[in-house]
């Protein structure tokens, strides 16, 4: 299971897959980056960013096993995440905020499964994730209201971007505490009707 960094691991790994496939003949000025919520307020001219808004605990696969080490001990369940996170194409003129946006979510679809050797590819940790691990992608697309709450949240102080949704699914967080295992019992002994000792 994946160590406390797989938030930040699967962020950059995400923005990094689009930074390495980018067609430099075409988006010569494009950037990409992981957003915060000030970054709206002086948003990029060209390029994709990344916003992470919202993180839950996946109801879907809550109740995992204890992890078993190689050594064999047993740890707690490792918590399963799902990220959900804002992708936005900016543009100066219409024309490259679509085309952007176009490539981007192909790209993407190409890579809906990102293998542990990406996400340990870009952050300054590169074990976060164990070798079998892997994060699945999907676009999964805000209602209109919920999507207009979001960017009334974000207060961008120019045009809002084009947008889409994706989850970030099956980031399981592993624990360090360890399950300890006691013997069953054998006996019980009740002491019903004596008093207070004196």
């Amino acid at each position: 299971m994946a160590t406390y960094a797989a938030i930040a691991a699967t962020s950059e790994a995400i923005i990094g897959l689009l930074r390495r496939a980018r067609p430099k003949d075409e988006f010569t000025k494009a950037e990409f980056v992981v957003y915060q919520g000030d970054n709206f307020e002086s948003p990029m001219n060209e390029g994709i960013s990344l916003y992470l808004y919202r993180v839950t605990i996946s109801a879907a696969r809550r109740n995992l096993p204890p992890t078993v080490t190689t050594d064999g001990r047993r740890l707690r369940p490792p918590l399963p995440l799902d990220l959900h996170y804002l992708l936005s194409a900016w543009g100066q003129a219409y024309d490259t905020q679509h085309r952007l946006l176009g490539w981007a979510m192909r790209e993407l679809e190409n890579t809906p499964i990102i293998p542990a050797g990406v996400l340990n590819s870009t952050g300054p940790e590169n074990d976060v994730f164990r070798a079998e691990e892997t994060v699945e992608l999907i676009c999964d697309p805000l209602p209109l209201a919920d999507m207009l709450s979001l960017w009334e949240t974000l207060k961008p102080k120019s045009n809002r971007p084009l947008s889409v949704n994706y989850v970030a699914r099956m980031v399981a967080v592993e624990s360090r505490v360890e399950l300890h295992e006691y013997a069953p019992v054998q006996t019980r002994a009740f002491d019903y009707g004596k008093g207070p000792q004196s």
